[in-house]
């Protein structure tokens, strides 16, 4: 019902993120764009089928009259994957079948590009943010294809979680053999990706 999109890199800026990423994959990142709805602005990354999108909250924007998306109101530390969006044909179908809290459908455009995001009404995720943030695309447009190709692919996305409610609620939902659900003290996620110069983590 859904599939794996994208990944999400927060970080406090976008200069900051821009460094750590690329230091740690030894790749450049592409300019991205703003979102107006959200006051927000990112850095890309093709990685094949999927992207990276590396996010910051805009200081030029004007702030939104709603907690911003992937809870970047209340992110703070060093740059590090903070979520992962999954795509889905059927954006009713696929809320109804996601714990409560996963969000109400976003209208939103960035050139020709067109989509609606589901967004929770607090900015944050169930299962502590590590539930899929969901997203339909309007049409074919799709930013992935557009990427430059920096010869960088997804190995696997790891969820680290100490909440055993995570794995069946992704079951009915989810099959994708580079998505891996590992117990763990503290709620993390760590994307492998293969460069250029091996595989790297994230």
């Amino acid at each position: 019902m859904i599939a794996l999109d994208h990944l999400a890199v927060a970080c406090t800026t976008l200069d900051e993120g821009r460094a750590a990423v690329e230091a740690a994959l030894g790749v450049p990142l592409q300019t991205g764009g703003q979102h107006a709805a959200f006051g927000t602005h990112n850095l890309l990354l093709g990685l094949n089928d999927l992207y990276l999108e590396v996010i910051a909250i805009d200081p030029d924007a004007r702030a939104p009259d709603r907690p911003r998306w992937f809870d970047l109101d209340r992110f703070r530390g060093l740059p590090r994957v903070t979520n992962w969006i999954c795509r889905t044909d059927d954006m009713a179908a696929a809320l109804a079948a996601s714990p409560p809290g996963t969000g109400t459908p976003v209208a939103l455009e960035r050139g020709d590009l067109r989509w609606q995001m589901a967004v929770p009404d607090d900015g944050i995720l169930p299962h502590g943010n590590l539930f899929p943030a969901l997203i339909q695309w309007q049409g074919t447009a799709h930013p992935a294809p557009r990427l430059d190709p920096r010869g960088c692919t997804l190995d696997r996305l790891v969820i680290e979680t100490p909440d055993p409610a995570l794995e069946p609620a992704l079951a009915p939902l989810l099959a994708d053999p580079r998505v891996v659900i590992e117990p763990g003290d503290r709620r993390a996620l760590h994307a492998a990706i293969r460069t250029p110069g091996g595989l790297r983590w994230l």
